[in-house]
């Protein structure tokens, strides 16, 4: 059987923790699996990276910032082949390309078209455990080496069990498994056993940062069971995969994100086109926006706000600058100050009244709601930054997702 284990930077950030994944992936070589190894760079060497390229010029091209950030996977995936060898077994490292992971040229979040595991296999058919670097692959076009972004080698991981149809992805991280609410955050959060693609999706698009979303995404697409493991230690973790048929539980968790501002363009004209151009110089400029809220005024007049990552911000304001007077905006504004705290079940779509359970939650923890936002499974809602905290555990504390015996939320919502 066909095993791809993915493991992140603080699973390699020295040599005695590469030593121990060396380690974890001999037994499961000797135990007859055919192993995978997906590795990130050590510890916070990508941020040191990008410090330096800062450093140089401050904006560096996105080229030579793919090359230049490709060189902490390429760190691990060596040293990690040096310490198999050194247990008995033989190993043989590949970068992005080499492994055959094909990407668009879109440099700093390329991605992957396609993968051609052939060297892959020719390493697991030869007896070696076969470690690709991740976070990378080479553009079809230009073969230009290509990052996918952060947490990129989530999606290597999974993109890879789907190319090998590995029956599972194991991601190994410094948490145990996907908890009910940031354990940081809630001390009562529990470890969930199981979710399904669909609710770990939610949960990752709005905070939660054991899984990079498009790796989720690019799970629930292909069919990839994907298990989210503690490398320090040997228990089970959470298993994310499709969702059972039985009757699911109301809510799974509580995920916040304090990386987004919201940004608020006023007294624009009310008429057709206005918002489209608005969002289709953001998508030009390839900003994603998130929550979207317009208020109709009575004097012609409209205003909109959405949110967006914080650290977009700066760009998103020098293009409103040229589109509001295009437009006939009246002032534009971003606020860093405001974080968004969401809820999500896959029950929640057929319990009505867990919007209203969780707003009564918020209302009496003092909590004011700036912006709403609801798909099927979530609700989210935008609060300020410094009442994240209160916000999250009264609406963990409101569902009873902290409870030995009621770790799912599987109770109605306290009315």
């Amino acid at each position: 059987m066909i095993v791809v284990q993915k493991y992140g930077g603080t699973s390699v950030a020295d040599t005695d923790r590469i030593r121990r994944v060396a380690e974890r992936v001999e037994r499961a070589a000797r135990a007859g699996d055919r192993v995978v190894v997906v590795v990130s760079a050590m510890g916070q060497m990508t941020d040191r990276l990008v410090q330096q390229a800062n450093e140089l010029s401050p904006e560096p091209p996105g080229r030579e910032l793919d090359m230049l950030l490709t060189a902490g996977e390429r760190i691990s995936m060596s040293l990690l082949a040096m310490a198999i060898h050194a247990r008995g077994l033989t190993a043989r490292s590949l970068t992005g390309s080499q492994a055959g992971i094909i990407t668009d040229a879109v440099h700093g979040r390329a991605r992957i078209l396609d993968i051609t595991p052939g060297r892959i296999t020719e390493a697991l058919q030869g007896g070696h455990v076969a470690i690709v670097a991740g976070f990378q692959g080479v553009s079809r076009e230009s073969k230009d080496v290509t990052t996918l972004g952060r947490g990129g080698s989530d999606t290597t991981a999974v993109a890879l069990a789907a190319a090998l149809a590995a029956p599972v992805c194991e991601i190994y991280t410094d948490v145990d498994g996907v908890y009910t609410a940031d354990p940081r955050l809630v001390s009562s959060a529990r470890r969930l056993r199981e979710v399904s693609h669909e609710e770990m999706l939610e949960l990752a698009a709005c905070g939660a940062k054991v899984l990079q979303v498009r790796s989720v995404e690019y799970a629930r697409n292909h069919g990839v069971d994907i298990h989210v493991r503690s490398s320090f230690s040997w228990q089970d973790g959470t298993w994310v995969r499709k969702a059972s048929t039985m009757e699911h539980p109301i809510i799974s968790g509580v995920a916040h994100d304090t990386g987004e501002g919201k940004l608020v363009i006023r007294r624009v004209p009310d008429k057709p086109g206005v918002a489209a151009q608005i969002f289709t110089a953001f998508a030009d400029a390839n900003i994603n926006v998130d929550m979207i809220v317009q208020n109709v005024g009575d004097d012609g007049t409209t205003d909109i706000s959405c949110t967006l990552p914080s650290a977009e911000g700066p760009r998103a304001l020098h293009l409103l600058e040229h589109v509001s007077s295009e437009i006939g905006a009246q002032q534009v504004s971003f606020d860093e100050q405001i974080a968004k705290v969401s809820l999500v079940g896959a029950g929640m779509k057929t319990h009505p009244g867990v919007a209203a359970a969780m707003f009564r939650a918020l209302s009496d923890a003092g909590v004011n709601i700036e912006m709403i936002s609801t798909s099927t499974i979530r609700i989210s809602v935008v609060v300020r930054r410094s009442d994240v905290e209160a916000a999250v555990n009264a609406v963990h504390e409101h569902f009873g997702l902290g409870g030995e015996s009621n770790p799912f939320g599987e109770s109605v919502a306290r009315q």
